[in-house]
């Protein structure tokens, strides 16, 4: 007999999925074509675009500016749009511990497990390469896993994946972001102003009090939080740090339950006024009652699920795209300096050896002492390819190289991209030929225990 909660998980999880994919494959293809240009003759032109100034100005005030200069388009898709990208996945995690596969100890434990394994061995392998040289500075490279680019991949055999799998992959992959938020509000903080600091406290403050007591309008949490942002800005903290804390603070309960939504419906339907066929038009009293079922509507979605499902285009076709387009741009040839460098070979060796050594270990390590149970659909040689499709480091790794070596060095922030695509690739291929040979050759049973 079928499980209604368990289909209602499935289409919802499925659908995420979908979303997530197709941003995937754009990643891409932004991603090649980025390179082509950048070793092009329009290679100057592609370099010199990214360093423009950009402003908002009021009088004399300009929103996209740090500590009085203007932010550069590239420093605006850093440190702005990726905000908003870090905002999405805020939510996504929020929603994860509420409702998902965090939001009970049990079905957390083993992602959570996965995912520090995940982050823990590359970190290992790129410390032991780098050591002693410039190069060491990058450590936190190669520990983050792409959801887009890894469910990509897993996308390509359809049915055939068991949604235990899918559900394991995403689940690492949002520990594996927070860990990653983490590091960057950790590790990459310098000059820190405290006055900034502690007025983009005192606003999240506001905003966790206008939660609780039930303030629900998105524009309010937008404009406080585009304040939080620019505060942030200006600290030291990085600002996409802020897009997190921002969306911690986001209502997560409609206004209204279901039961009441369902009841109003059936109070509106039944009163709705018997249509004319021959009239083109709706009477008053009609527009009136259809009013009534839409704001019905918008009040039994949470700001919460209301902004992740409105942000997911903007941010998956957008803003990750513009993202990958300004920063794979590699110039492979009459650059100063060696292409391929420590950090290269680093990256690479962490994001394919390291990644797949620690999320496979760490899940073995687990089951095999008891501590976890392996849920139905998984085997050893399954969880073997999606280890390897955690290798699929792409946007967060490009984001951490750059606050690596963006603002130091030029040569290793190339041969560091570098690093991220070859690991990138050789991680999906890899993946890919693994799963292709031990996935079932029919459709999976889409069951969990």
């Amino acid at each position: 007999m079928s499980n209604p909660v368990l289909k209602t998980f499935d289409y919802s999880f499925l659908s995420f999925f979908k979303h997530r994919v197709n941003g995937g494959m754009l990643l891409m293809i932004v991603a090649v074509l980025a390179m082509v240009i950048a070793n092009s003759p329009w290679a100057d032109a592609y370099h010199q675009f990214w360093s423009h100034p950009i402003a908002l100005q009021i009088g004399s005030f300009n929103l996209f500016s740090h500590h009085g200069e203007p932010l550069t388009l590239m420093t605006f898709i850093n440190d702005a749009l990726m905000a908003v990208f870090f905002f999405s996945v805020g939510l996504e995690i929020k929603r994860e511990i509420l409702v998902g596969e965090l939001s009970s100890f049990r079905q957390a434990l083993l992602p959570i497990i996965a995912a520090v394994g995940g982050m823990i061995v590359p970190v290992l392998i790129y410390f032991l390469i780098t050591q002693g040289t410039p190069s060491v500075d990058g450590l936190a490279i190669p520990m983050a896993t792409d959801i887009a680019f890894s469910l990509g991949v897993l996308s390509l055999f359809g049915k055939r994946v068991p949604l235990s799998l899918k559900i394991f992959l995403t689940a690492f992959a949002v520990v594996d972001d927070i860990g990653g938020i983490l590091i960057i509000a950790f590790g990459y903080t310098s000059h820190l102003a405290v006055s900034y600091l502690l007025a983009a406290f005192g606003v999240l403050l506001v905003l966790v009090i206008a939660n609780k007591m039930g303030v629900m309008n998105k524009t309010f949490y937008g404009f406080l939080g585009l304040v939080v942002w620019y505060l942030f800005l200006q600290s030291g903290v990085h600002s996409t740090i802020a897009g997190v804390l921002v969306a911690f603070t986001i209502p997560s309960i409609p206004c209204l339950n279901v039961k009441k939504y369902i009841k109003r419906i059936c109070d509106n339907v039944a009163e709705f006024p018997h249509f004319d066929k021959s009239s083109i038009l709706l009477t008053p009293h009609q527009i009136d009652v259809l009013k009534s079922i839409e704001s019905a509507s918008d009040r039994v979605i949470s700001p919460l699920q209301f902004m992740e499902d409105r942000m997911h285009g903007m941010v998956n076709y957008l803003i990750m795209p513009l993202f990958a387009f300004a920063n794979a741009g590699i110039t492979l040839s009459g650059g100063e300096g060696p292409i391929a460098g420590t950090v290269t070979y680093a990256i690479v060796f962490g994001l394919v050896l390291g990644k797949f050594i620690g999320i496979f270990s760490f899940t073995y390590l687990a089951v095999r002492s008891k501590l976890v149970t392996m849920p139905k659909g998984m085997n050893w040689k399954n969880v073997a390819g999606v280890s390897l499709l955690g290798g699929i480091g792409f946007t967060v790794s490009l984001f951490i190289a750059n606050l690596s070596f963006g603002e130091t060095d030029e040569i290793l922030l190339n041969q560091a991209k570098l690093g991220v695509l070859i690991g990138t690739v050789l991680a999906g291929i890899l993946g890919y030929v693994v799963l292709r040979m031990t996935l079932p050759k029919e459709e999976a049973e889409q069951t969990m225990e």
